[in-house]
């Protein structure tokens, strides 16, 4: 999962600032907008340069964009541009265009930062002319941003969705919702789905086709999204389906048939949740994996009835503690699986202390990616709900549909 932030942090490295040619500063006045006299100018006498730099946070703002703050020039070309953190002078590395005719920061800037930016620039016949700004970006109160996943690049499962966690809650849905496109290589049509004020879920009527390329585009930079509370956000997400791989966890028979690209490739046996604490039925995603967890029965409302450092093997399924996992305590001389139903509510597959050896669990934790589903029947428990992990599959689509604000 990717938080905005993190990348703008990257922003403020210490890094130097994009140097061309030397700094030729005359008396500047302040101003995001300025022309300055070129003391070499025609016969020792002094003219005005043709060269208008425009610097797009003005010089006193704030409030100023984190995403689209920069230089620009006509009439000239940009010789040489500085960008630092006020008070640190800290640089900030960035880019200028091949024409010389704008520069931009290389990464999104900080929330809540004064920036310092001084540029010069030459026109056609050589004058100078000169420009500088000390502003203040957007800060956290009065800004919004959204984690989502997955993150760019992936590779995840059919049954991954596109999902955002909003750091305020969203009272104009259909500004935020419309400045979020979700579209695949496949055709699949992509819908929306509110839940609540803070999380925007997006996905097709059927799980994604596998081998195909989804592609976000987050607009949200100076969307309101409450009252005075305008995003921050702006770039392109693309991430890749892999192979079709969905389990299914039989608990009559407490088996799990792995189905990969429409083929069942094994049947693993496993020990579900007991009468007293059963799993959840319905279609779940993989939304995290760990090779070791520690799983403390206190963290799920179960007072002390567990407290295990090392759980090998470990998948998300819920966000309120559903795991498939590795279990190597079991009872060696009578095990549970393919036989009885021993967990507090996950699916136990047989293991060995480290996760390490030749086992049903690894075997399955190897086999599977982010993103995969795994399907619960014939528990006694309720089916889960759509928002209790990445679990909206278990939403009808009319359902689904009419929870989007476009």
């Amino acid at each position: 999962m990717t938080t905005p932030d993190i990348a703008a942090r990257r922003a403020v490295g210490a890094c130097a600032a994009l140097m061309i040619g030397a700094l030729t500063l005359t008396a500047c006045g302040g101003s995001a907008n300025a022309d300055h006299e070129d003391a070499k100018g025609g016969q020792g006498s002094s003219t005005t340069s043709a060269a208008k730099i425009v610097i797009s946070a003005k010089d006193g703002s704030t409030g100023a964009s984190i995403n689209t703050t920069g230089v620009k020039v006509s009439d000239g070309k940009l010789t040489e541009v500085k960008m630092t953190v006020a008070g640190t002078g800290q640089a900030v590395p960035g880019s200028l265009s091949a024409d010389g005719g704008s520069w931009q920061p290389k990464e999104q800037l900080e929330r809540g930062t004064k920036y310092q930016i001084s540029a010069t620039a030459k026109d056609a016949d050589g004058r100078t002319a000169a420009a500088d700004s000390d502003f203040t970006t957007v800060t956290s109160a009065d800004s919004f941003i959204g984690s989502y996943t997955p993150d760019d690049g992936t590779t995840v499962g059919v049954g991954m969705p596109v999902s955002f966690n909003f750091d305020k809650a969203i009272s104009d849905k259909k500004a935020v919702q419309s400045h979020i496109e979700v579209t695949s290589s496949s055709g699949q049509k992509v819908v929306g789905h509110w839940f609540g004020t803070q999380r925007l879920d997006f996905r097709p009527e059927e799980y994604w086709k596998a081998g195909s390329k989804v592609t976000m585009k987050i607009d949200l930079d100076g969307v309101e999204g409450a009252n005075g509370i305008r995003g921050v956000q702006k770039k392109t997400v693309t991430f890749t389906i892999g192979r079709s791989q969905v389990s299914t966890v039989d608990v009559n028979t407490q088996t799990m048939t792995v189905v990969r690209d429409g083929k069942t490739v094994k049947s693993v046996p496993i020990s579900a949740g007991s009468s007293e604490f059963s799993t959840y039925n319905g279609q779940m995603v993989i939304s995290e994996k760990y090779k070791k967890l520690r799983m403390d029965s206190r963290t799920v409302n179960l007072a002390d009835a567990y407290d295990i450092k090392d759980v090998p093997n470990a998948m998300r399924l819920t966000q309120s503690g559903t795991f498939l996992h590795g279990n190597y305590w079991y009872n060696k001389g009578n095990p549970p699986f393919g036989r009885q139903g021993t967990s507090h509510g996950c699916v136990g597959l047989q293991d060995v202390r480290g996760g390490q050896g030749d086992t049903p669990s690894k075997w399955f934790y190897d086999s599977s990616i982010l993103g995969d589903v795994v399907i619960v029947k014939n528990s006694p428990d309720k089916n889960v709900t759509p928002d209790n992990g990445l679990n909206g599959w278990n939403m009808a689509w009319s359902e689904w549909v009419a929870g989007s604000a476009v």
